[in-house]
């Protein structure tokens, strides 16, 4: 029977599978095997469909850290997370973070979970979505790094041009030779949070 589960995980397919271009409500409806009218039934429309795969995407960042971890390992924790959810939904990042929340109970429990877990840690209020923004923009770009090719930064032919970067790519540590997005990622999240409990403790 047809319901926001089933149009969810359709949506959610299609994207995966041609990109979010195809994520059209004809498109949806013959991916569902039914009539546009009975999809209308659901969702009145695109943007209706696009809420509800925010929530399930968001449903599924883990956010249970907050309720008994200390703030640092929380926040770090959360991150990847939520990295590792979008970096396999890359087509709907640049959707996602420009779709307002309201209506999309998962994404508003889920902010008001990481919320609690930063007032406990001593943010006041008014810093708090600031803070969390400025992370979530690191972590959609680093969802992005997880897909980067290995050899993104080989400068080929150009070597002799960019001696130094030529250099640091060569000697960055990534003996496997793929394109470590971890190391990055650990590196820029130890700077985020060392720098978040720099501001919060300029606060004091």
């Amino acid at each position: 029977m047809l319901g926001h589960a089933q149009i969810t995980k359709a949506a959610l397919a299609l994207v995966t599978r041609h990109g979010y271009k195809a994520l059209t409500m004809s498109g949806l409806a013959k991916a569902l095997n039914v009539a546009p009218s009975a999809l209308y039934n659901h969702v009145s429309s695109k943007q209706d469909v696009l809420l509800l795969v925010e929530d399930a995407l968001m449903g599924r960042v883990d956010v249970s850290a907050f309720a008994d971890k200390p703030w640092e390992e929380a926040v770090r924790l959360w991150a990847r997370s939520y990295r590792d959810v979008f970096s396999a939904h890359l087509p709907l990042i640049p959707v996602i973070a420009l779709l307002p929340v309201t209506n999309a109970p998962q994404t508003v429990k889920m902010y008001d979970a990481v919320t609690d877990g930063f007032l406990r840690a001593g943010w006041p209020k008014e810093r708090v979505v600031d803070a969390v923004v400025a992370l979530e923009s690191f972590i959609y770009g680093s969802a992005y790094d997880v897909n980067a090719p290995a050899d993104i930064f080989a400068p080929g032919e150009l070597a002799d041009v960019a001696p130094h970067f030529t250099s640091a790519v060569a000697h960055r540590r990534n003996p496997s030779g793929h394109n470590d997005a971890d190391a990055a990622f650990n590196l820029g999240l130890d700077a985020m949070v060392a720098g978040l409990e720099a501001a919060l403790a300029a606060q004091h």
